[in-house]
């Protein structure tokens, strides 16, 4: 199963219909689901209820702006990290966890002790996204990862 475990609600109806869309193009392949948590304004109340969601037995990716690029090549000198890097990732994964739990914090971020409870931090740009946009991201690359798995076509 994959999880996204997240901070906050989506209240934007555009934003709910394209992350809805993706989960159910996802489910084709793999069972996803999002866990929403309470925001909360004390960033250490914030992340102590992250923590009490993460499970030692899955395979735990910290989404933050810190972590491993993924990221176009010309922005990156050396190794390309490309959306074929994720999906790698995403399949090696399953490989050995057929859990793999995604976690966005709040608008606050991610506490060391959270990122330590982490088997990988990925960060998929420098820049700052809106919560629910940013979940919209990361489903689509989810998405594609199963397209490019499976060999399949999917729009560049």
């Amino acid at each position: 199963m994959i999880k996204i475990l997240c901070v906050g609600k989506i209240k934007e109806k555009y934003l709910q219909d394209l992350i809805n869309d993706y989960l159910n193009r996802i489910n084709k392949y793999y069972k996803i689901k999002i866990i929403e948590l309470k925001e909360n304004i004390d960033v250490e109340k914030e992340n102590k209820n992250i923590l009490e969601h993460i499970k030692s037995n899955e395979f735990n990716i910290a989404l933050d702006i810190k972590g491993e690029k993924y990221t176009s090549e010309k922005f990156v000198k050396g190794e390309k990290y490309t959306s074929e890097k994720f999906a790698y990732l995403v399949e090696k994964t399953f490989l050995i966890n057929s859990n793999i739990t995604f976690i966005i914090g709040g608008s606050l971020g991610l506490n060391d002790i959270v990122k330590n409870k982490c088997d990988k931090i990925i960060s998929f740009s420098d820049f700052t996204f809106p919560h629910g946009l940013f979940r919209g991201i990361l489903l689509e690359q989810i998405y594609r990862s199963f397209k490019i798995i499976n060999n399949e076509t999917y729009h560049k």
